[in-house]
């Protein structure tokens, strides 16, 4: 038995030479003596391709990688242009050749004489990438684009001209495979992110542009031995953590199996040696165990009527490594160094395969689990157990044992490469490809990465969006249920707001609670499989306050940041036009939205509304809009009647309702105190017979002569509203600002100007100019806005805040 996981007993077999008189146009060995290193020639050269030029194959545009000695022979892994056809033949009748042929071609000569770092010739890399996908069935298109993958990037060849050669499908896979290769996982941190997200961005699109970079990142891997070792650990870093897991999202467990096997062998290279040599020294003495055993599975289950496959495989290193990690065993206290599949015709069979198992041998408690009914997101399907063997010579021998159907297999091997077909040719026409990925198990197995582009396009941080999607791929899952019994497969540590955004991102906007089997549960209860969880919903429904810690699923963090995003520009738009409309009252000017408008266009804004959400967080003041629609405005300096009476403006004392000066007198109530009714004032005479009005207790009045004293007072009942500055202290909380606009809406106090002073990461100073009757209702203001939670302090100001 191979260490890989290979069945024992199995090879390769021999390539079958063309048959005589094969047309000249279906290829031959001609192509691969142009490519072969010197002195080697292939086996069965017949007729040659008609010239290459001819086929619009360029030549190699410059050379490859650094050659060692040449191997004597063919490549390894190399296949001749027929071989490849007939390959694709054998799954799909109906493959159209001359693709086929020309895509063999044009690469093999566009890539030339160009060499890899194994001193191989370069073609034999996109050849090897189209072998790994004829393994996994894959239409032309994405075989033909298997071959082409690399000459848009390494040769001067164009996507023009491969559109014009092989179509627009074909083109169009290449070009998203092309974009990847150019956005390989950088080496610094903030690179890779980004990278990986652009990365993400364009294997979405379409299923067949993510299994071509899972072929061509497996064939790099399996020659990795070639590369300088700080590039091979890092190669096989980013392989483990990203490509890997990427496969094992979509089903494709061949290639996620040797993906982790190849990476850990790079990384861990003493562990995998020692593992590798406890399995080959088993392995001697186990072949005939093995057998024997796999034939008394054979016997039990034909005794029982039914018919099916046995075979037996050998854990690969890596699988045995983790599992020594997460049980913390050693090698010999594992039971399942071997593994039995079983494949029969359908799903009962596989239950009655299960009972004739169980019958047969002791069930090993704790080591079963059911896929079939309870699939994994990723559509696998199969039913575990372990069992303790025991008579017919096998002394109690631990065994694991997978059973599945033939269709839960191809699945399983192939993941969501097993479910594509011909499209129509109306579909054809009006999509522009040839096939399409039907998903035919429960779950769709490309949500997923839909999903994660979603929050992308969102605007969400690539370094985030990177630490989370490794969350993602590596946690263990759960399976809860909602009332309707669909399956929602969650991370571990999933909370129902998880499942309400999994569920649609309206469900999750509304939630407000959760029911878990018919019971009210709260909100960071962890959910377990099995679990039927009930979301309930409520219009305008709160964000939880600490929705950072009760969600881990990256679908649920970008649906809430954009929900904050929408209700804070919502607040904005809110608090941005009162401030806006204050400021037109203040000077008594009508705010009419057609003229705000051209004047948010003249300001550098796209339209009203991102002029008003910019007024609510305080990017630009509400006088600045006024002044923009009444750029040459004559009364700006003046207050006008009916508006709040601001410090430092001059008017008549009968405006102000003060007695003590002639009704007609010009007074000015002092900037440095800014005084209002219910306040003990005094006045100061000025220049002009103008009277200052100061608080009793203003500092600016010890410089003043007690010969210039005015004795003052408000008269019972002022009969306009004054301007008072204030400062509020906030907390640096989403929602702040429109709070506080709130409040003050709710005391009555309308926004005259507004604008942000100092601001510290936990803190930020809002400065008010609000419009009050007298001090005892800026008094109930300040107390108010004191009482809430957002505040910090909330005080008059006398000076300008900064």
């Amino acid at each position: 038995m191979a260490a890989d996981g290979a069945p024992f007993a199995q090879t390769d077999p021999a390539p079958a030479r063309p048959a005589a008189g094969r047309a000249s146009a279906q290829g031959g060995d001609a192509e691969a003596q142009a490519i072969l290193p010197e002195g080697s020639a292939p086996d069965g050269a017949h007729q040659a391709v008609p010239d290459a030029e001819a086929a619009g194959a360029p030549s190699a545009a410059r050379g490859g990688e650094a050659a060692v000695a040449p191997h004597k022979g063919p490549p390894p892994g190399f296949i001749r242009q027929y071989e490849l056809v007939d390959r694709v033949r054998a799954y799909d009748p109906q493959a159209d050749e001359g693709l086929l042929n020309r895509a063999y071609v044009f690469s093999m000569r566009a890539h030339g004489d160009q060499k890899r770092s194994s001193g191989d010739p370069y073609f034999t890399h996109p050849l090897a990438v189209a072998a790994i996908l004829t393994e996994l069935k894959l239409d032309p298109a994405t075989i033909a684009t298997a071959l082409l993958h690399d000459v848009v990037e390494d040769t001067e060849v164009t996507s023009e001209s491969i559109a014009e050669m092989f179509g627009d499908e074909v083109a169009a896979l290449v070009d998203g495979v092309t974009k990847i290769s150019k956005r390989e996982l950088a080496a610094d941190a903030d690179g890779k992110a980004e990278s990986f997200a652009k990365f993400i961005m364009a294997t979405a699109k379409d299923a067949r542009v993510l299994l071509v970079k899972l072929a061509d990142r497996l064939h790099n891997m399996r020659t990795l031995e070639y590369m300088a070792e700080e590039k091979r650990r890092r190669i096989a870093t980013e392989t483990m953590e990203i490509y890997a897991p990427l496969a094992g999202r979509i089903g494709v467990h061949r290639i996620k199996e040797e993906l982790e096997n190849l990476s850990f062998e790079h990384l861990f290279p003493e562990a995998y040696q020692g593992i590798t040599a406890e399995l080959d020294q088993l392995a001697e003495g186990a072949v005939h165990d093995v057998v024997t055993l796999a034939q008394t599975i054979r016997r039990k289950l034909t005794e029982a009527g039914l018919e099916a496959e046995v075979t037996s495989r050998q854990k690969r290193a890596f699988s045995i490594w983790r599992k020594m990690q997460r049980k913390e065993s050693l090698f010999e206290e594992l039971a399942d160094i071997y593994a039995f599949r079983v494949i029969v015709k359908d799903t009962a069979a596989c239950y009655r395969a299960l009972g004739v198992i169980h019958t047969a041998f002791p069930m090993i408690p704790g080591e079963f689990d059911d896929y079939v009914s309870t699939p994994k997101p990723n559509n696998y399907q199969s039913i575990h157990t372990a069992v303790l063997v025991t008579g017919d010579g096998h002394n109690g021998q631990k065994v694991e044992v997978q059973i599945r159907s033939k269709t839960m297999h191809e699945t399983a091997e192939r993941g969501i490469a097993a479910h594509w077909r011909y499209k129509d040719a109306a579909a054809q026409q009006k999509t522009g490809q040839t096939v399409e990925i039907h998903q035919s198990g429960r779950y769709d197995t490309y949500e997923w990465l839909r999903s994660t582009v979603g929050s992308l396009e969102e605007g969400g941080d690539p370094a985030e969006f990177l630490a989370q999607t490794k969350l993602d791929l590596y946690r263990d899952q759960v399976f809860p249920f909602s009332p309707r019994g669909r399956v929602i497969p969650l991370p571990q540590g999933a909370t129902a707001l998880d499942f309400a955004y999994a569920l649609h991102t309206e469900i999750g906007d509304s939630y407000a609670g959760v029911k878990i089997n018919g019971v009210a549960r709260p909100n960071r209860t962890p959910l377990k499989s099995g679990d039927v969880v009930e979301i309930l919903r409520a219009d305008d429904a709160p964000i939880p306050s600490d929705w950072e810690r009760l969600v881990v699923t990256g679908t649920a963090k970008s649906g809430i940041r954009r929900r904050i995003r929408m209700l804070a520009q919502k607040e904005q738009l809110k608090l941005g036009r009162r401030i806006v409309t204050a400021a037109f009252a203040t000077r008594d000017l009508p705010f009419g939205e057609e003229a705000v408008r051209g004047a948010a266009k003249r300001m550098g804004y796209r339209g009203l509304k991102p002029l008003l959400e910019a007024a609510g967080r305080l990017e630009v003041s509400g006088q600045d809009v006024v002044s923009a629609v009444y750029p040459n405005l004559e009364a700006a300096g003046r207050s006008q009647p009916g508006a709040p009476v601001a410090a430092g403006r001059t008017l008549p004392a009968a405006q102000v309702s003060l007695e003590g000066v002639s009704r007609g007198a010009q007074v000015r109530l002092a900037d440095c105190c800014g005084p209002l009714p219910g306040e003990r004032i005094v006045g100061v005479a000025g220049q002009g017979g103008t009277v200052a009005v100061h608080r009793i207790d203003c500092d600016v009045l010890a410089a003043a002569a007690d010969a210039d004293w005015l004795n003052l007072a408000w008269s019972s009942a002022p009969s306009t509203a004054f301007v008072a500055p204030i400062v509020v202290t906030v907390n640096n909380r989403t929602g702040a600002i429109g709070h506080i606009g709130t409040m003050l809406a709710r005391y009555d106090a309308d926004i005259v100007d507004m604008k942000l002073g100092n601001r510290e990461a936990r803190f930020s100073d809002l400065c008010f100019d609000i419009a009050v009757r007298d001090a005892r209702h800026l008094a109930n203001v300040l107390t108010g806005l004191r009482a809430s939670d957002y505040v910090v302090e909330a005080k008059r100001s006398e000076k300008e805040c900064i």
